[in-house]
């Protein structure tokens, strides 16, 4: 839908800005310009809870005289198709609308204002058909040139209707990067299938849209397919679900080589399958734009493998991939969710990388939201929350408590306090934490045990049958017991650093109790466990539910050993793969996980560097071996939770981590291992930068370190007492004897 209003400039101007937002998704024009460079605005939000508007500054692009506004109008997620199966539209709303204000201030200090209103009308254009899963249809014949300048006659377009019933107090201004266009790709190899098709390689797993620049007759259509991934030699559409994913361009013919670029959807995809390309495909005619929300970059790593190198690059693209707006699961099928457990493990990955505060901050707000509209208080398991339909093994009906899932409500503010040490963002989010602990508290009830039923649980270990994700190796009790006990002594802390007194005492004796109700449902004594699974040890260390020293020794022994029976493969799911190589290095067994990070066989790491992967899996064998995929129907070769990993590639392999919240203090504590030679890593912490590079050279292990303006640091070599260090560079040596291992 086109919409365009007239007004006049009655004089020279001072300044002028914008506010503007829309149910659904929008671009709009002043005088046949632009204004901006954001995509799919207003973007996606609890649009019932929380609409956002954004504001621009568009004093240059009015002139005296008459002046024509114009916008473009589309579903986007507001009425659009979301979620799988089937999914649903009309989620918010049965109409998509504009509403905006333009505020000029003349230089004689007068003001005027034009809004949305009555004199405004509405008329149709190129866009036939679009839809974030479908794909969009443009026919450039249906171009009505000048809509948006003064000049254009407009008599035969209709004037708009007026809608009633929106609640102005949800709006709030933009408080997260919006999404822009943030890197463009040519193809690497353009090949013909059997089909009569083009078949382009971008080289890489990403997201985005096609722009191609194409020269033909009036109303010939050029077909643009979509996918991550070819089977025989061909683009399969298996890992899409429902998603269409597909574009078309209708030629007007001009003589001139046509451009365009879809304005109102996205797909994920390294591969685009090319129907009806009139001629020889020719340099610049086709490229990949690269959207996703534009986050300041503000972590690197480097090291002296090249497959962990490429993993860690993997890690980046899964995260610029989805984070698009919101944290999704997924880019390119008919999901594209912000499911709750996946940022959640992710949230410690992702600060490093990315400056994350407010882009994750602004969907915590949604997630109190929805939760706090919930009568039970209990969050989404995704949010904005989409209601699903599932064809096999529903979970019950309504917003379930899920362990890990809803524990994000917890953790991430958490995890956000700890890399940029905002304490008002946490006591904004204290209700939201409180709630969920107290849920869980309640439906534990005095046994402190909880979990029966159905739980997503260790989603998609390795054991898990295609068909059935959570059906885990590891028993949902175990999981949500542990996830309990780990909120409730997050949330004890959170209120000591919000000077709750009596809230963190009240949660630390909660926290103490569901952790002797741990050990006496899960714990046989000795450091062991009743269920002997990667997982249940990772958990069971990592949230100190086994804290007694020789326990936890012979906890660690166990882990290591059921590592290695696997043959160094790894054996656990979305919440135990963030957990298991902290759990093997906390407790002496480094030389494990660095196997286990090193491991080529599936399932592991870098199996699918291996495959030629540039992207995280959804599954650990989303490519089988023999390299056929995975017959699930959910197999998502752009997932980030299995990316967490590289927290630990920070913290660990490099050495760089957080010593008080926000980087205040800085802890630099390399632990080499794994053949590895040399790491670097950096961050812009809250502070300023921070960097630790290492070398193994010499018969010493060498670490150079860069402390942040205004922060402290503690430095720990293996085998060495800590020694503090100030702001500025610092060289610290130690012995270290070269072995074969190290120079593998």
């Amino acid at each position: 839908m086109l919409l365009r209003t007239g007004f006049t400039v009655r004089g020279p101007v001072h300044s002028a800005r914008m506010l503007i937002t829309a149910l659904g998704v929008y671009e709009t024009e002043l005088n046949g310009t632009v204004v901006g460079d954001v995509v799919l605005a207003p973007g996606w939000t609890s649009y019932h809870h929380r609409h956002r508007y954004q504001t621009f500054d568009v004093t240059g692009l009015l002139r005296p005289g008459p002046n024509t506004w114009g916008a473009h109008l589309a579903d986007g997620w507001y009425r659009g198709l979301l979620g799988f199966n089937g999914g649903t539209r009309n989620l918010y709303g049965s109409r998509t609308g504009l509403l905006a204000e333009l505020h000029i201030t003349y230089a004689d200090g007068t003001t005027q204002t034009v809004t949305t209103g009555p004199g405004w009308r509405a008329g149709t254009g190129p866009v036939v058909v679009t839809g974030l899963y479908e794909g969009e249809t443009y026919d450039a014949r249906l171009e009505q040139p000048g809509w948006s300048a003064p000049g254009f006659d407009d008599s035969a377009w209709p004037p708009v209707q007026i809608l009633g019933g929106f609640d102005p107090s949800v709006l709030f201004p933009a408080d997260s990067p919006p999404v822009r266009r943030v890197e463009e790709f040519g193809p690497v190899g353009v090949s013909g299938n059997d089909q009569g098709r083009v078949v382009v390689d971008f080289g890489q797993n990403l997201v985005g849209r096609l722009r191609i620049r194409v020269r033909g007759e009036a109303g010939h259509t050029v077909t643009l397919r979509h996918t991550e991934v070819l089977e025989n030699g061909t683009p399969s559409a298996r890992s899409l679900g429902g998603a269409e994913a597909t574009d078309r361009y209708v030629l007007r013919g001009d003589a001139d080589a046509e451009e365009w670029e879809p304005r109102f959807t996205f797909h994920g995809f390294r591969y685009a399958e090319l129907e009806g390309w009139p001629g020889e495909l020719g340099p610049g005619d086709i490229t990949a734009v690269v959207l996703h929300s534009d986050l300041r970059r503000t972590g690197w790593f480097a090291c002296s493998d090249p497959s962990l190198e490429r993993l860690h690059e993997n890690v980046v693209w899964s995260m610029r991939g989805n984070f698009l707006d919101v944290p999704t699961d997924c880019p390119q099928r008919d999901e594209r969710l912000g499911w709750t457990g996946d940022a959640q493990v992710f949230a410690p990955t992702a600060s490093f990388l990315y400056d994350v505060r407010d882009f994750l901050a602004s969907w915590l707000r949604d997630l109190a939201a929805e939760q706090a509209a919930d009568e039970d208080g209990v969050p989404p398991v995704m949010s904005p929350a989409v209601p699903l339909r599932f064809q096999s093994a529903p979970p019950p009906s309504g917003n379930r408590p899920m362990a890990g899932w809803g524990d994000a409500t917890v953790v991430v503010p958490w995890t956000l306090y700890e890399r940029y040490g905002d304490t008002e963002m946490l006591r904004a989010q204290y209700p939201s934490m409180r709630g969920w602990v107290d849920t869980v508290d309640a439906v534990a009830g005095p046994g402190h045990v909880w979990g029966e039923g159905f739980q997503f649980g260790d989603w998609l270990d390795p054991t898990a049958p295609p068909s059935m994700p959570p059906k885990s190796s590891t028993s949902g009790p175990l999981v949500a017991t542990a996830y309990f006990a780990y909120s409730a002594r997050l949330l004890a802390r959170t209120a000591e650093v919000l000077g709750e007194k009596e809230d963190a005492a009240h949660y630390h004796a909660l926290a103490d109790s569901v952790r002797e109700a741990f050990r006496d449902r899960f714990h046989r004594g000795g450091g062991l466990l009743h269920e002997e699974t990667q997982t249940a040890y990772a958990l069971a260390l990592c949230f100190r539910l086994i804290d007694d020293d020789a326990e936890r020794g012979r906890a660690g022994e166990r882990l290591a050993a059921l590592v290695a029976a696997r043959g160094h493969r790894i054996g656990t799911g979305f919440l135990g793969t963030p957990l298991i190589c902290d759990a093997l290095t906390d407790t002496g067994h480094a030389d494990t996980a660095y196997r286990l990070l090193t491991q080529r066989e599936c399932p592991s790491w870098l199996y699918q560097v291996d495959r030629g992967a540039t992207t995280i899996w959804e599954r650990w064998d989303a490519v089988l071996p023999d390299g056929s995929l995975n017959p699930s129907p959910l197999n998502s070769l752009n997932h980030y939770s299995y990316g967490a990993v590289a927290d630990w590639l920070h913290r660990t392999v490099a050495g760089l981590a957080p010593a008080e919240p926000g980087y205040r203090r800085i802890r630099f504590r390399p632990l080499p291992g794994g053949g590895i030679t040399w790491a670097d890593a950096a961050h812009e912490t809250p502070y300023g930068r921070a960097e630790s590079s290492w070398r193994i050279e010499n018969g010493e292990l060498r670490l150079d370190v860069l402390v942040a303006d205004g922060a402290t640091a503690t430095v720990e070599l293996p085998g060495s007492a800590p020694v503090d260090a100030g702001p500025g560079r610092h060289t610290f040596r130690t012995p270290w004897p070269t072995t074969a291992e190290d120079l593998r």
